[in-house]
Order: C-alpha cells, then sequence, then structure tokens
C-alpha cells in the first residue's frame, strides 16, 4: 500500500540520519578538545602566538603577526585582557579601547612566535613567508608587569639567519618560521615549509634549528640539528613542556590541526629522532599558537579568537 508523501517523508528521515551521522563523527572525533575562551579584544585580530607567563600566574601573552604597531597583549586565563589599574577607568569610557603594552622602539614586521627564558619573553620576528627576508630577528624583553605598566622596552634585538639559506629565496621554500621554543637556556626554531616555491602550498616537513650566540651586533647563526615528515600540514606553533620533559608543536593543514608531541632524549636535543604521540583538531580552523596551561593541559589558539583546551591524556 502506498503512503500518501512516503517518499518524500522517508528523504526526509534518510537526510536527518546522516545529518545525525556526520554530527556523531565530528563529536566523537572532537572529543577531548574544549573551547575555554573566546578572546574578545578588539586589537587582537589575529593571534599568531600565545605563551604562558613563567612570573605572573595565571597571564598569557598574545601577539598578532602583522598589521598593528609594536604590541603585546596580557590575558587572564578566560582570555580577558589586563589592563593597568591606573589606567582602567580610562578605557572604560564608550569608544576608548586598550591598546596593549607598547615595546618602545620595537618594529612590527611578523611576530608568529613567542616563548620565554626566565623573566625575559623573547619575540620571534621571524615569519617569512617568500623565504626572501635577510632582516629575521628575535627581541628580548624583560618580562612586563601586566598590572602596573604599559609601556617597556627591548632589552636587546639579536639578529639571526639560518646557515643552509645561501639564496633569498631559495630553491626549496624551507626558511620562514612560526615556532620558536627554549630548552636548557638556548632557543630552538621549527620551520614552516612550502611546496612548489608557492606561498599558500604547505608541506608537511619541518626543520629544527638551535641557536647558540646571542650576539647583538652581527647576525646568529641558526644551526640546523633535525627534520621530520609527514606531519600532516605545517608548524605554525610550539612550546616546551614546564619540566623540559617533551616538545610539543601544531602543524595546520587546510581542514585539520595535528598536535605533535616529542619526547625529550635522554640525551642531546634531537627532538624529532623520538617517537612522538599525536592527536587531531576538528573545526579548529586556522590555528597559530600552542602553549602548555600546566604540565597536563594544551592551550591551542586560532586567529578565530578561540583557545582550545586538549589534555595531554587525549594524545595517542
Amino acid at each position: 500500500m502506498m503512503i500518501p508523501g512516503g517518499n518524500h517523508k522517508m528523504n526526509r528521515i534518510q537526510n536527518l540520519s546522516i545529518r545525525v551521522i556526520i554530527a556523531l563523527c565530528f563529536a566523537v572525533s572532537a572529543m577531548g578538545q574544549d573551547v575555554v575562551a573566546k578572546v574578545s579584544h578588539e586589537p587582537i585580530n589575529e593571534q599568531s602566538s600565545l605563551v604562558k607567563s613563567e612570573t605572573y600566574p595565571g597571564v598569557f601573552w598574545v601577539t598578532n603577526d602583522s598589521g598593528d604597531g609594536p604590541y603585546l597583549y596580557p590575558l587572564n586565563e578566560k582570555g580577558e585582557i589586563i589592563i593597568p589599574g591606573y589606567l582602567q577607568k580610562r578605557y572604560s569610557k564608550p569608544g576608548k579601547t586598550y591598546p596593549g603594552i607598547e615595546i618602545i622602539g620595537a618594529v612590527h614586521n611578523d611576530w608568529e612566535s613567542m616563548t620565554t627564558l626566565g623573566d625575559t619573553l623573547v619575540i620571534a620576528d621571524v615569519g617569512n613567508n617568500g623565504n626572501a627576508r635577510r632582516d629575521l630577528g628575535v627581541y628580548l624583553i624583560p618580562e612586563p608587569n601586566p598590572y602596573a605598566v604599559d609601556k617597556t622596552r627591548p632589552l636587546v634585538w639579536l639578529p639571526v639567519h639560518f646557515e643552509d639559506q645561501h639564496e633569498y629565496p631559495p630553491q626549496e621554500w624551507s626558511y620562514d618560521c612560526e615556532a620558536v621554543f627554549t630548552f636548557k637556556g638556548k632557543l630552538y626554531f621549527l620551520t614552516k615549509d612550502r611546496s612548489d616555491r608557492h606561498i599558500s602550498k604547505p608541506s608537511p616537513t619541518t626543520q629544527l634549528y638551535r641557536m647558540d650566540t646571542r650576539y647583538s651586533d652581527r647576525s646568529n647563526i641558526l644551526k640546523k640539528i633535525g627534520e621530520a615528515d609527514d606531519l600532516g600540514g605545517w608548524v605554525t606553533g610550539a612550546d616546551m613542556a614546564p619540566d623540559g620533559s617533551g616538545l610539543v608543536f601544531i602543524a595546520l593543514n587546510y581542514l585539520t590541526t595535528t598536535i605533535w608531541y616529542y619526547p625529550t632524549p635522554t640525551d642531546g636535543d634531537r627532538f624529532l629522532d623520538t617517537k612522538p604521540q599525536y592527536y587531531i583538531l576538528k573545526k579548529a580552523s586556522q590555528t597559530e599558537g600552542v602553549c602548555f596551561m600546566d604540565s597536563k593541559t594544551l592551550i591551542v589558539s586560532n586567529e578565530q579568537r578561540d583557545w582550545i583546551k586538549v589534555p595531554l591524556s587525549a594524545l595517542k
């Protein structure tokens, strides 16, 4: 017997079932990740780096990658801007927006990553999309008190160059960098590689470099100490575990972000030679930063203003 509208009803049921299945697939794939904050401060429109303070409990530092002035943005664990007490009344008025902490004398070219050396912030101006820059380097900045000051100065600017780059741009585009970290007092750099000398073609590889000197009057050589492939995308952020037990970085493609965790070698610093664990973030948009919230928890940030919490226990 034909049921009036039966085919239409069946199609609706099938379509609903498909939508439910898709939703369940995404829910299962996203288990372990949780959006814990949405950064709403207007000037932070392209958060490209994220690092937790070693000096001020509960404080995180963010920068935009380019397009504004040389500003640092201190945020609390909810992703809310921290404004010095003596300025809060001024910036509570309509039309007044706190610009962040100005780094006097610094040049904001392409600030893609940040890390810490104890009570010193390291801002890495090493974004190099076309692999043609010859003015890469890092700022060392005594960490300002975000509750008390709105301006500070760099301690020093340290120019850097990759030891194996001899052309600008080179034949292989593997000299961009959006991921720096520190280990035993030294700075390390993970490259963001491209395919076919094309700015929009990710290569799922990275090269690891170490900076052994801190010259301010000449360029510091970045020495290559490792490489990795099949990462699932290009590398856009990194951090070292608070106790130095492992390196975490993110590899982004146009659909997913893979979190990689490489344990610290028993000897030396060839992190990419150890056996890693990983976790795949779904629907995480353009992820640019990652840091340890504590020894067991990661925070991943994206340019869409989300902070995504992922426990280390979710890695496999």
